[in-house]
C-alpha cells in the first residue's frame, strides 16, 4: 500500500492543470473541518467548494469496482467503510455549508474541470 498515493494522482493532476490554466487558484490536499479526518483533493476556500477525485477500487465505483480475491475478509469491510466514510463526510460538509463535488478517476478530466468551473464560478458571483 506504500505505492498508493494520497495526493497528486494522475487524474487529480490532469484536472488541476486544466483548472489552473483557466485561471482558478485552489488549495491541494486541504483539511476542511477539524473534527473530520478527511482531506479534499482540491478546495476553493472562498467559494466553499470541496472536490474529491475518488479511485474506483478504493471508493466503490459502481462501474469499475472489483471485489478483492485474496484476504477478502479484511478488504471487503475496509472498502465498505471507505464508502460509508465518504457519505459521512459529504453530510458533515453539507451541514457546514460546503458544496461537495465527487468525481471518479475514470471520468474525463476536461468534463470534470468544466463542471467544477461552473460550480465555482456560480459561487463567486
Amino acid at each position: 500500500m506504500l505505492a498508493n498515493r494520497r495526493r497528486d494522482t494522475s487524474p487529480e493532476l490532469a484536472v488541476r492543470r486544466l483548472l489552473h490554466a483557466r485561471g482558478f487558484r485552489y488549495r491541494v490536499d486541504f483539511r476542511l473541518q477539524p473534527p473530520l479526518r478527511t482531506r479534499a483533493d482540491i478546495v476553493f476556500t472562498r467559494a466553499r467548494v470541496a472536490v474529491f477525485i475518488d479511485g474506483c477500487f478504493w471508493h466503490g465505483c459502481p462501474d469499475h469496482a472489483t471485489a478483492p480475491k485474496r484476504n477478502s475478509d479484511y478488504w471487503i469491510p475496509k472498502l465498505a467503510r471507505n464508502v460509508e466514510r465518504d457519505r459521512e463526510t459529504d453530510a458533515a460538509l453539507a451541514t457546514a455549508h460546503w458544496t461537495v463535488l465527487r468525481y471518479w478517476e475514470h471520468q474525463p478530466a476536461d468534463e470534470v474541470a468544466i463542471q467544477i468551473e461552473r460550480c465555482v464560478g456560480s459561487k463567486q458571483i
